[in-house]
């Protein structure tokens, strides 16, 4: 018999202005809004990463606000993705991971590579990419050694245990919807993403690792629209087969506008049964 994956159910970020006074009770300082969400789901994604290098000391701040089983996905520097394209990518590599990423410790979830939409799929640069990303912790700490001037004085190099890291990308472009594709990235152990973008981009779904991840941008309209009792019903079945078939499991709701991505979170949270501090 095998094992059930794990399954976990979270947001794409945390802080935003229209969330307070709904998600978020009135007058609750938002120093405490992290410490907050994370009494009601599991995990959350860090997009900051995505547009910064972020700081040590902000790592260690939003670890310190949650619980010692709480799992944050980290979101990959765009300057790798879009600005570099995935290509000579060694130093900003170093730099991400020196920027304090390791300062969750054993809260560090998946790293999220999200590409794009201009970014075709290309077998060599693919390769070449997956091939740099550490696997470990140690690893990680090992390449962060590496970061270059601009981190000085406000690098983080250590972990405090050797852990796995995992990787996912996620592609905005039909191409990667192959076999070819999918093989690459199941060769190299690299999830590929589920993303829900209301038909703005493909939503490609071939397991291609033992981590299915979700994004959910929106059932009908992008970022906007809030997912349906009917479409929540569906994602909980999808997700109930892909823990059943012992896949781990991490759903983030990315339709953040009028507070829809956590009270989403939750409804989807409550048909799995996973506990959402609310009752």
């Amino acid at each position: 018999m095998h094992q059930v994956g794990e399954i976990r159910i979270g947001t794409s970020g945390w802080r935003y202005a229209d969330w307070r006074g709904t998600f978020y009770p009135r007058g609750l300082p938002q120093r405490r809004e992290l410490e907050y969400l994370a009494e009601r789901m599991s995990t959350v994604e860090l997009n900051g990463s995505f547009y910064s290098l972020q700081r040590p000391s902000s790592y260690q701040r939003w670890a310190a606000q949650t619980p010692a089983d709480f799992l944050f996905a980290v979101k990959g520097s765009r300057y790798i993705t879009h600005m570099l394209r995935l290509g000579g990518v060694e130093q900003a590599l170093a730099n991400f991971f020196a920027s304090g990423i390791l300062a969750l410790g054993s809260r560090l979830g998946p790293i999220l590579w999200q590409l794009p939409e201009s970014l075709p799929f290309e077998a060599d640069r693919l390769a070449d990419f997956f091939a740099l990303l550490p696997r470990t912790t140690s690893a990680a700490a090992e390449l962060a050694t590496r970061h270059d001037r601009r981190l000085e004085n406000r690098a983080f190099t250590s972990t405090d245990a050797d852990r796995r890291v995992r990787h996912v990308l996620e592609p905005r472009q039909v191409s990667f919807g192959t076999d070819e594709a999918a093989n690459l990235l199941r060769h190299s152990d690299v999830g590929l993403v589920v993303a829900d973008t209301a038909g703005r981009f493909p939503l490609l779904d071939q397991v291609t690792s033992d981590l299915v991840y979700v994004r959910l941008h929106g059932d009908t309209e992008l970022y906007v629209s809030q997912y349906g009792d009917e479409a929540l019903d569906r994602w909980a079945t999808r997700v109930r087969e892909w823990a059943g078939a012992g896949l781990d499991v991490l759903v983030y709701f990315d339709n953040d506008a009028h507070a829809h991505a956590p009270l989403d979170a939750l409804r989807l949270a409550e048909r799995l049964g996973l506990p959402t501090g609310t009752g």
